[in-house]
């Protein structure tokens, strides 16, 4: 985490005063959320990830970082490679990708829902998240803040845990169907994120649950997402209503590529999303992995900066474009990375 560490702490540093402005000062590193090392299992990073779950590959003119770490994207590798797997299949996407162009790997990819990235494909000059204007706000400050975290993982829930620091009130709101998996595959981490938050499981299919949800965004000062922007049609949070009924909302939505196309179909976790902002290494021409799933602590601690932002300046109405490939662009430019060898 130390090659990230003059950005976190720039992070830190604005949440720290933004926080203190609003109300209570949030002090990042003593909030445990910024690293996971200790609560899961790591290796050194190589042209592998720490967790192993994601790779560089090499491509017929460059290099991607594919990541397998859902059973699911493995089925779908006869599909994208045009062929059988075999019993290895990181050997055979390997030999699929070495004859093929980076963009045309990215682009089947992306069209069957794998996180596959073009190495350094993204740029950007900080770590400053663009808002999407989509009301005019007339916000009044509130004595507390009313927060919905609807995320799950990593750089979403760390939004939310940030809102919990400063005092506000944050509901973290699951389906009861699929909760977030790092209750039982980090629960110690899992208690740094969301500790400070009521939980509330509801089955999102049906017209029920969605109504309570809807209704609960609708009282949010602060509603935290991090799913593609076609999920939230079928759960009756269609953007332009939730915005039209509640003008000052602040909508923080975590995603890989962007809210707008060209980038907000695409699949994209921290591993993979590191890659595509080029925050790696090089040895010898070949890009190497620096951390463990880095875009996602910058892209929270982006997230949130955003939005305190936004919260200081009396605004609201916005979407906070949390993008976590282009977060890390960001980190990797503060940080000095080289974008090639």
């Amino acid at each position: 985490m130390s090659v990230i560490a003059t950005c976190l702490e720039m992070l830190g540093a604005e949440i720290a005063a933004r926080s203190a402005a609003i109300g209570r000062r949030v002090n990042i590193g003593a909030l445990g959320v910024s690293d996971r090392g200790g609560h899961i299992a790591l290796s050194p990073p190589d042209h592998r990830s720490p967790n192993r779950a994601t790779q560089m590959v090499r491509a017929s003119d460059g290099w991607i970082a594919v990541n397998m770490a859902r059973e699911d994207d493995r089925e779908m590798l006869p599909a994208w490679l045009g062929g059988d797997i075999g019993t290895d299949f990181w050997e055979a996407i390997a030999e699929g990708a070495r004859r093929r162009p980076a963009r045309d790997l990215v682009d089947a990819g992306v069209l069957l829902g794998i996180p596959v990235a073009r190495v350094c494909e993204v740029a950007a000059a900080d770590c400053n998240v663009p808002l999407i204007t989509m009301a005019q706000s007339g916000r009044t400050r509130r004595e507390a803040l009313r927060v919905v975290d609807l995320s799950a993982l990593w750089a979403g829930p760390l939004v939310g845990s940030v809102f919990a620091a400063l005092g506000a009130s944050v509901m973290k709101v699951e389906s009861s169907r699929r909760a977030d998996p790092t209750w039982e595959s980090m629960p110690r981490f899992n208690a740094c994120l969301n500790g400070g938050k009521t939980l509330r499981r509801h089955d999102l299919t049906s017209p029920a649950g969605q109504a309570d949800l809807h209704r609960a965004v609708l009282e949010a000062d602060v509603l935290v997402t991090s799913a593609r922007p076609r999920a939230f049609e079928g759960l009756g949070l269609s953007p332009r209503s939730v915005f039209a009924d509640n003008p000052d909302l602040i909508w923080v939505a975590v995603t890989g590529y962007g809210w707008e196309e060209p980038g907000a179909s695409r699949v994209a976790f921290g591993d993979d999303a590191a890659a595509a902002g080029g925050l790696v290494g090089w040895d010898r021409g070949a890009p190497q992995f620096l951390g463990d799933a880095l875009a996602d602590p910058v892209t929270g601690l982006a997230g949130a900066a955003g939005a305190l932002r936004v919260l200081e300046a009396g605004g609201g109405g916005v979407i906070v474009d949390a993008a976590m490939a282009r977060c890390a662009a960001g980190a990797a430019a503060v940080c000095g990375l080289a974008r090639a060898a």
